[in-house]
């Protein structure tokens, strides 16, 4: 399995390194022009580093770069290398391009009145950078690198205690910066997770329907022969009444969905069907 996910990594190994910087110099602008000035906390490792800014005093880039050591020798005592290897460099490069960024706030002067369309706007250009660092293979360390040891040591969801982790650092800080600061937070979270869901998965445009019916031979022939679509059968038994039937599987354009649906039910009055986004097809007809 290792040297699967090593092959991984090295395929486009220059592109793969290219668009990871590109990701986090987005987010490291992101955070110099508009989270830090408007001291909105969103969670992670930027929200600490806002609130030790305002608290303390402390450099943001200098803060980030303690947490990202932090999480690293976290992660190499007990996640081990191989894992480790793949947030590395992010962790290290993010606090420098923070630091190298931050005199351009000084040249790009930003109207700050509008919170709601900077936070609209914050949402989607981190999600375009963090879906796009993902969609390479690496991560951007910080406070995930805590979720991968929960999950692997105490069998917590990463997504689970992803956010609690957002929400206590968010929760934090509305202490400091009032809970109107917390929503708009919330909301940023909530924009980013999509934009990196579309980034990662694209539009779906296709629909995979998996079909039970005792009227297998006249739907498959409505499918293939009407609509023009293949279709796999597979044997398949009830768990309850363990009743032999037949479940047709067949992946078709998203426009052709009213066709597909309203064809089956005629055929069959009870067919049994489900039908879900098919964000990638290979192969087949």
């Amino acid at each position: 399995m290792n040297d699967i996910i090593n092959k991984i990594r090295k395929k486009n190994f220059g592109y793969k390194s290219i668009i990871m910087l590109v990701s986090l110099l987005l987010n490291a602008l992101v955070y110099n022009l508009f989270l830090l000035p408007i001291n909105l906390v969103s969670g992670g490792t930027n929200g600490i580093a806002t609130i030790t800014n305002y608290v303390y005093g402390i450099d943001p880039a200098l803060m980030l770069l303690f947490l990202s050591i932090a999480c690293v020798i976290l992660s190499l005592m007990y996640l081990g290398i191989e894992r480790t290897m793949g947030s590395i460099v992010a962790s290290f490069a993010y606090p420098i391009l923070v630091a190298l960024t931050r005199p351009i706030t000084s040249i790009i002067i930003i109207d700050y009145t509008d919170i709601f369309i900077i936070v609209i706007f914050v949402g989607v250009l981190s999600g375009l950078a963090n879906g796009l660092m993902y969609k390479t293979g690496y991560s951007n360390g910080g406070l995930p690198i805590i979720s991968q040891i929960l999950e692997k040591y105490f069998k917590i969801p990463i997504a689970k205690s992803s956010l609690i982790i957002n929400l206590i650092i968010v929760f934090v800080g509305s202490i400091f910066f009032g809970w109107t600061k917390a929503i708009y937070a919330i909301i940023l979270l909530y924009i980013n997770s999509i934009m990196i869901d579309k980034v990662l998965l694209g539009v779906s445009n296709n629909k995979a329907f998996y079909i039970i019916t005792s009227e297998d031979q006249q739907i498959k022939d409505y499918i293939i022969k009407t609509l023009g679509h293949s279709v796999t059968v597979f044997d398949v038994k009830g768990g309850f009444l363990e009743k032999k039937r037949k479940m047709l599987l067949t992946v078709i354009p998203t426009r052709e969905y009213y066709r597909v649906t309203e064809g089956i039910k005629m055929l069959d009055d009870k067919v049994f069907f489900m039908a879900t986004d098919s964000y990638e097809v290979v192969g087949g007809k």
